[in-house]
């Protein structure tokens, strides 16, 4: 279970949206939910590995070296 408190304008907006498609504002929530946590999660796992950088801890490599590295190099 799930509660969650949204903006004034937002819980409008939701509302006529659901009115208006005869869905329910659950419906939409959980859709936008669906739609956008693999981005979420990518984009926290862009950072912590970002800050790995940063401390040192991980290292980078161009794609030209992977690409050679891995024989895909033209």
């Amino acid at each position: 279970m799930l509660a969650i408190r949204l903006p004034t304008d937002i819980e409008a907006r939701l509302e006529a949206l659901a009115k208006a498609t005869g869905r329910t504002k659950t419906f939409y929530a959980r859709e936008a939910i669906l739609e956008h946590l693999d981005d979420l999660e990518d984009i926290y796992l862009a950072e912590q590995a970002l800050e790995q950088v940063r401390r040192g801890e991980m290292t980078t490599r161009s794609l030209d070296d992977l690409e050679r590295e891995l024989g895909l190099a033209d």
